[in-house]
C-alpha cells in the first residue's frame, strides 16, 4: 500500500526500496520503519512510500494515541510488572539483612533487557507504564531501562551495557534504610528529613559493597546525587572525579524522577522535562551525557500532538538535530519550522 509518510506508523515495513529525488538509496526494502528510519525519509523530503499491508488488529484507543505498536503493550506490560516485584523483594531483603544477592538482582533485570528491544519508543513506552503506585520501586526499575538505553547511545558495548543498567536498577535500594513516612511524605520535606534521605546514597554503597565488594553498582549507589559542579551529595565530588557510569545514571535518575506522578507532584510535560535535564547540563549534568540523551529522546515525539504557545494544535513530523525543541510540525495543511518561526514554540505534548 502506497502512503504519505506523515501517515507512517511504528513497526511499517517498506515494501520497495526507497529512493531520494537525486536516486540516493536511502531505505531498504523489509526495512522496519520506527522514528530514526521516518525521521531518515523526512530528511531526505521523501513524500511517499510503500508499505506491506497492516494487519487487522483491534487497538485500544490509548495504544492509537501514543502511537505504539499495538503488540508491545500486553507483552511488556507484565514483565515490567514481574521486575517493580522482583525488585521489592530485593528491597525487602535488603531491608532485613542488609545484603542483597548478584544472582538475584540478575534473574530480575534480564527479563527487561530481554525484551528492551521490542519497542523504540522510550517515551510512550514510559509513560503507558508509569503508575502513581509503588513509586520507589518503579522509579528504580526505570532508571534501569534508562541507564541501560543511554548507555548502548553512547555506544557501550551490549554486555557493558546491561551492568550499567544493572548499577541503575540498584542505585537507590539504600532507601530500605529509610522510614516510609518520610520517602512517601506528602509534601516538603523538614531540613533534618532531607538530611535523612541523603544518606541513602551512603546506605547503597554499604549494602551493595557489602554484597558484592568494591563494584560498579556500588560507586554508582553512592554518587548518583553527586553533581558536576560539586554541589551535589554526599561528597561534593565533582567534574572527572566522578564515574562516568554515574553520569549516566544521574541524568537517568533525574528524567524519572520528573516525569513520575508521585503523592507531591503532578507528571511535568515531556518536553519540559528534557528542556530542565538540558539546563542542567550547564552545571549539575555532565553536557556529554544528557545531550545524547535528550538527541536519542527527541525522534520518539514524531508523530505525536503537541499544542503551540498560539493555542493551534500539530503533529511533529521531523525533529532537528541540534536544535531539539524546534521541530517540524504539520498543522492542518500547512507546516511551521520552529528553527524559522523563532516567536512560536511548544507549549505541550498531547498524548
Amino acid at each position: 500500500m502506497r502512503i504519505h509518510v506523515t501517515e507512517l506508523r511504528d513497526g511499517d515495513i517498506l515494501n520497495n526500496d526507497a529512493f531520494n529525488d537525486f536516486g540516493l538509496h536511502v531505505l531498504s526494502k523489509g526495512t522496519n520503519l520506527y522514528a530514526s528510519e521516518i525521521s531518515k525519509l523526512y530528511q531526505h523530503q521523501i513524500e511517499y512510500v510503500d508499505i506491506n499491508p497492516r494487519p487487522q488488529e483491534e487497538v485500544s484507543a490509548r495504544t492509537i494515541e501514543s502511537g505504539l505498536n499495538p503488540k508491545w503493550l500486553p507483552t511488556m506490560q507484565p514483565i515490567y510488572q514481574d521486575v517493580i516485584n522482583g525488585y521489592e523483594q530485593l528491597f525487602l531483603e535488603a531491608m532485613q539483612s542488609g545484603k542483597i544477592y548478584e544472582d538475584d538482582v540478575v534473574h530480575t533485570f534480564q527479563p527487561l533487557v530481554d525484551n528492551f528491544k521490542m519497542e523504540r519508543d522510550v517515551v510512550s513506552m514510559l509513560l503507558l507504564l508509569n503508575t502513581k503506585d509503588d513509586y520507589t520501586y518503579q522509579h528504580s526499575v526505570q532508571v534501569g531501562m534508562l541507564a541501560y538505553y543511554l548507555a548502548t547511545w553512547l555506544g557501550y558495548p551490549e554486555s557493558e551495557a546491561v551492568k550499567i543498567g544493572q548499577a541503575g536498577f540498584l542505585h537507590d535500594i539504600g532507601k530500605c534504610q529509610i522510614s516510609d513516612d518520610i520517602l512517601n511524605k506528602p509534601g516538603k520535606l523538614s531540613e533534618q528529613e532531607y538530611e535523612l534521605i541523603k544518606k541513602h546514597t551512603l546506605y547503597g554503597y554499604q549494602i551493595i559493597k557489602d554484597s558484592f565488594g568494591e563494584s560498579l553498582a556500588a560507586t554508582v549507589a553512592l554518587q548518583h546525587h553527586e553533581r558536576m559542579d560539586g554541589t551535589g551529595y554526599p561528597n561534593g565530588v565533582k567534574g572527572e572525579d566522578l564515574h562516568p557510569v554515574s553520569k549516566i545514571v544521574a541524568v537517568a535518575d533525574v528524567y524519572s524522577a520528573m516525569i513520575s506522578a508521585r503523592v507531591y507532584q503532578k507528571k511535568r510535560d515531556l518536553l519540559f522535562v528534557l528542556k530542565e535535564l538540558y539546563r542542567m547540563s550547564y552545571n549539575e549534568l555532565d553536557a556529554f551525557t544528557t545531550h545524547t540523551f535528550i538527541k536519542h529522546m527527541i525522534p520518539n515525539f514524531i508523530g505525536k500532538q503537541v499544542e503551540l504557545e498560539s493555542g493551534e494544535i500539530g503533529t511533529i513530523i521531523m525533529t532537528h538535530p541540534s536544535e531539539f525543541f524546534r521541530p517540524l510540525i504539520r498543522v492542518n495543511d500547512r507546516f511551521i519550522d520552529l528553527t524559522a518561526e523563532r516567536s512560536l514554540e511548544v507549549k505541550q505534548v498531547i498524548l
